[in-house]
């Protein structure tokens, strides 16, 4: 799973506060667990890695689903692209 959102935002610092409360709004109870690992987002959860960067003026999340995450992909993708949005405000 890839998804792309165009931002005017230039740096991924300008993005992390959104990132981080539009997963916690989109994931709550902590389904899905995120670090930061210099300007890259690493997440996972159950049945879900991936990673959310940011490439000059596109966020890109990516995402490799197994069961139970990939049984759920359209909803997934959703909750993940609303984050996305989100930040790229």
């Amino acid at each position: 799973m890839i998804l792309k959102v165009t931002t005017t935002k230039s740096t991924m610092s300008e993005h992390r506060e959104a990132l981080d409360s539009g997963l916690r709004e989109q994931f709550p109870g902590g389904l899905m667990r995120s670090q930061w690992e210099g300007d890259t987002l690493h997440l996972s959860g159950p049945g879900a890695q991936g990673t959310i960067t940011l490439d000059g003026d596109q966020l890109i999340g990516q995402a490799e689903l197994t069961p139970p995450a990939s049984l759920m992909r359209g909803l997934v993708e959703q909750k993940i692209e609303t984050v996305l949005k989100k930040a790229a405000g």
